[in-house]
């Protein structure tokens, strides 16, 4: 959520605002959000003027009572009837006013940094920076799932009998990799002084809005019926949630973690990405949020610690990755920069987006009330980051791949030995080549 007044404060700023809504897909008019605002603004004056006539009428009511003059309190009394039927009619006018501005006004975009790439959809992203040699396969390439069952460790024919499309179970090893990965990037953020928490899964509706899931955002969400509860997609609404309507001390910035469950509904994905592990309804996430000082500098240094957070996961997987700036067309609402990262996924010819890394300035916080006191002792809502510190289990699907050897048996990382009971390969069970 943005502040009315800074959108009021200019045509500049409106205009800047209607330009994002279009490059983001939002259908919004700021135009008619600032018509509806000066409406409100209007009847809300009228209301409390004639709350304050009825009130003042009403003292002298009681005046003339006391003075024994009742015919001329009779008269006033009828007055008071009169301002109280036309009261009714202007709260009644300024409650619909009011209720269609604050349905536009929850849509209003955050800005976006003027850094970035302006476009319709991912293939307007820029490319920053790519890390690490792309295999080469002197051998026939076998794709996740093709390894994931020679090695009994992926199924998704009975995930799909189980609970249909874009399901799967992990066994065996495969579980073990799942895990691994996970807590490899809760080790990792620990040890950089992120709070570990274990958090919600369900959600009130409140907190899907706060954090600026909601409206836009509320077809890729999983319903508890006849609750007020969702599924959470990310643990970034939980953790955002923590702290709303507080004030919170950001001397140093608020480094949360958690390693979560979510789940997304994948509406509008039909027909995209149904392969294998990269697009299921059920996955796991190592979530970083930040909560920091109301200062574009100090966010924008914290968006580039947690992207450097997820790259040195990826390093620590010897996976060859590239970051790439998101355009406007890729970006949602609540986002005023973000970075994907894309890691090498040989099955598909191309990177595939594993991570993602936000700066949303105090549009989450503003929506979801959390503040803190300024140097001054001013209160100021917070900057609020988030980034996936590893998604599983779609960073299988490049862990696989890029790791398979020529006999079909897979390599794994160093860093994730520890994880895995000491195993350096996952060979081959009994009776298959």
């Amino acid at each position: 959520m943005l502040d009315m007044k800074w959108i009021r404060e200019s045509a500049d700023h409106q205009e800047e605002l209607q330009q994002v809504a279009d490059r983001k897909g939002i259908a919004l008019s700021i135009a008619e959000l600032v018509g509806l605002d000066d409406q409100r603004r209007t009847l809300m004056s009228a209301v409390e003027a004639l709350r304050q006539q009825r009130n003042a009428i009403s003292q002298e009511i009681s005046a003339l009572v006391r003075q024994g003059k009742p015919d001329e309190a009779e008269r006033q009394k009828q007055q008071v009837k009169t301002i109280n039927e036309e009261l009714d009619q202007q709260e009644t006018l300024y409650r619909e006013v009011n209720e269609a501005y604050n349905k536009l006004l929850i849509l209003v975009p955050n800005i976006v940094s003027p850094d970035t790439p302006v476009g319709a959809s991912d293939e307007d992203n820029v490319e920053i920076r790519r890390v690490g040699e792309l295999p080469v396969f002197e051998y026939d390439l076998r794709d996740h799932v093709t390894l994931g069952e020679l090695h009994r460790m992926i199924d998704i024919p009975r995930g799909v009998k189980t609970a249909g499309t874009r399901s799967y179970y992990l066994t065996g090893v495969g579980a073990m990799l799942h895990r691994a990965v996970q807590q490899l990037a809760v080790d990792m953020l620990v040890a950089k002084r992120f709070t570990l928490m274990d958090v919600p899964l369900t959600v009130r509706t409140e907190a899907m809005q706060n954090t600026a899931f909601f409206p836009l955002g509320q077809d890729q969400a999983f319903q508890i019926t006849e609750q007020d509860k969702w599924l959470v997609g990310t643990s970034e609404v939980p953790l955002v949630s923590f702290y709303s309507g507080e004030v919170v001390d950001v001397a140093e910035p608020i480094r949360l973690a958690a390693a979560s469950l979510c789940f997304r509904s994948e509406v509008g994905s039909g027909g995209r990405d149904v392969h294998g592990l990269y697009r299921v309804h059920q996955f796991a996430k190592v979530e970083q949020v930040v909560l920091c000082e109301a200062s574009a500098e100090a966010s924008e240094q914290l968006l580039q610690e947690i992207t450097a957070n997820a790259e040195e996961l990826l390093q620590k997987l010897e996976l060859p990755y590239r970051v790439v700036a998101v355009c406007t067309g890729d970006m949602s609402q609540k986002t005023y920069k973000q970075y994907d990262i894309e890691t090498w996924m040989p099955s598909r010819g191309a990177y595939g987006e594993t991570h993602s890394s936000s700066n949303l300035l105090d549009f989450q916080a503003r929506r979801s009330n959390i503040r803190y006191r300024d140097e001054e002792g001013k209160l100021r809502y917070c900057h609020t980051l988030n980034n996936t510190a590893v998604a599983s289990p779609r960073i299988l699907i490049p862990l696989l791949e890029n790791h398979q050897q020529p006999d079909g048996s897979i390599l794994i990382p160093k860093a994730l030995r520890p994880y895995m009971n000491g195993m350096e390969r996952i060979e081959l069970p009994n009776g298959t080549e």
